[in-house]
Order: C-alpha cells, then structure tokens, then sequence
C-alpha cells in the first residue's frame, strides 16, 4: 500500500529536516524504507546511533512497527517506513518560518539547554504549553518545532509531557 505523509503544518518541518540531519539517520532511514528491520539489527550495523534514530522515526510516526520472533522465540520489534512519499503543502508569514526554520538549525547545544529546562518545567505530570512559554519566552509556533524536535518531549493536546518509554 502506497502512503504518502501530508505536511500542512509548517512545525513538522522541523521533524522532517531532523529526521535527515546526520549520515546515520539517513542511512537508517534508507534501511527501513527498503524492508523491515529489528532494533537488533540496525544496533549492529549502525550503533546506539541507529537505535536512537528508529526511536525518533518511531516518535515523529513515520516508521510503522510489527512485533516478529527473534531468537529463542522472543518478541522484537521490527520498524519499516510508513510512508513512500511525502506532500508538503503549507504556507505561513516570514515570523513563524524563521521560528520554524530555527528551531530546526539551532545548534545542538543551545537546543539541548532549552530542551532540559523545558522537560525540568514539564515534570512527570506535564505542563500547559502556555506556561512553558511564559515562562522560557518564547513565541508559540518556536517552542511547538522546539518540541517537534525534541526525542524527549512531545504535546498531547495543549500540554507538553514527557515520551513515556
């Protein structure tokens, strides 16, 4: 079956460069995009790097996952693409794509300090995107790429929580 992954917000562009942003991601996401692949299997040829990525994939939806016998009749998972083809069709004003944009190239190290202050805030209970904006000051549409980038957080309604798993 075909399926094609349909942009229409400008934030989920920030997953989609991400999801493209080193040699391995890339090389990973080839992999499953041929044929399904075990977390076991992408470890071995790719590292915790590999790993890492599939859990990504697995967060921004676009791996599907089967559980399949592995060794000694344990359960794995295997991840394959969900999508054949993306659409990307989506308009926005000159502020929210520089957000957009620069959310998505911000250096490593200044996401990675505003993502632990953010996952600090938001606790084991989750926090109300409007407070979390408030509070680090920023704009709406900068902190939702923010957390489309982030592997730890996500939204769930109007709240921020942390990725259970």
């Amino acid at each position: 079956m075909k399926r094609i992954k349909v942009i229409n917000e400008p934030t989920e562009l920030v997953s989609m460069l991400r999801c493209m942003d080193t040699e391995i991601k890339r090389q990973v996401f080839e992999e499953v995009a041929k044929d399904w692949c075990t977390e076991k299997g992408i470890e071995e040829k790719f590292g915790q790097e590999g790993v890492d990525s599939l859990h990504f994939f697995e967060k921004m939806r676009l791996v599907e996952i089967m559980w399949q016998s592995g060794e000694g009749n344990r359960q794995e998972k295997a991840y394959h693409s969900y999508y054949n083809s993306f659409h990307i069709n989506t308009t926005c004003g000159v502020a929210e794509i520089t957000d957009v944009l620069f959310a998505a190239v911000m250096p490593d190290e200044e996401f990675k300090a505003i993502e632990e202050k953010i996952v600090e805030m938001v606790g084991d209970e989750g926090k109300f995107a409007g407070d979390v904006e408030e509070s680090i000051e920023i704009r709406p549409i900068l902190l939702k790429g923010l957390i489309k980038r982030s592997a730890l957080l996500e939204y769930r309604g109007h709240r921020i929580e942390k990725i259970k798993g």
